[in-house]
């Protein structure tokens, strides 16, 4: 897929845990695992502004377009 998720490099830059991102968020842990693994076909964007409210980052900070080969 052309669109990576670089959720777990912001987690580790914030010193976050999935679980606790998961309580600030309000998510399952299986649905923040779900996108945290790339498997997630797509994303609301109340999801993605409380994950980057939570992480203090922007969205291109966690979100990666790389073209195909």
């Amino acid at each position: 897929m052309p669109i990576i998720v670089n959720l777990d490099v912001m987690m580790a830059k914030r010193k976050m845990s999935l679980n606790e991102l998961s309580e600030k968020v309000d998510l399952t842990l299986s649905n923040l695992s779900i996108l945290k693994t790339g498997k997630a076909k797509a994303i609301r964007f109340s999801t993605l502004e409380a994950i980057c409210k939570v992480l203090d980052c922007q969205p291109a900070d966690l979100l990666e377009y790389v073209k195909e080969q």
